[in-house]
């Protein structure tokens, strides 16, 4: 029942956007009573974080995932930029959940699932800094800059949709992610 309200809660979401998103609207859409939504959400408010935390969980496993397995090898651009790809095609699966939660995380209070994606994606760069030869003089503010450089980058295309080709796209990123941390 509680997947069944979120996936209601998730099509609403797009369609309605926040401010038109009601419960009586996503329990119309799950074709359950807004009685019966009560029982497992208090408010519209914990729905949509629910389904907040449930896309960045996605995320972040896809992207921590492929970090995992590329950590302490030798940093090559082709590895940079499949890590990249995955990035920017996780957040591609769903670009109006995105611009959702962009839009509407700050108003909800949800920064800190974003804080915490940053944050372990930030330490497992920061280990496969850690063990390369060359390392920044300054490897914490190298990883703090590139993650949310690289975030906020990945976003806008996505949501902004440029006339830029995908894969140019990610062959400007992963160079300027390339020369930045002295790939």
């Amino acid at each position: 029942m509680v997947a069944r309200i979120l996936d209601a809660g998730r099509t609403v979401l797009i369609k309605h956007g926040y401010d038109g998103t009601t419960t009586n609207l996503i329990a119309k859409s799950a074709g359950i009573s807004p009685g019966s939504l009560y029982q497992y959400f208090p408010n519209k408010d914990v729905i949509i974080a629910a389904i907040v935390d449930d896309y960045t969980d996605q995320i972040a496993r896809t992207v921590t995932t492929h970090l995992v397995e590329h950590v302490g090898k030798p940093a090559e651009l082709g590895t940079m930029r499949q890590m990249l790809a995955v990035l920017l095609d996780a957040m591609s699966e769903q670009p109006e959940l995105l611009r959702a939660m962009i839009e509407h995380t700050p108003r909800l209070g949800l920064g800190n699932k974003i804080v915490d994606f940053e944050q372990r994606v930030g330490e497992l760069a920061l280990a496969h800094l850690q063990l390369r030869d060359q390392r920044p003089e300054h490897p914490n503010t190298v990883v703090w800059i590139a993650i949310r450089a690289v975030e906020h980058l990945a976003i806008r295309y996505v949501l902004d949709q440029p006339p830029i080709d995908h894969g140019e796209f990610l062959d400007e990123l992963t160079a300027l992610f390339g020369r930045y941390v002295s790939l």
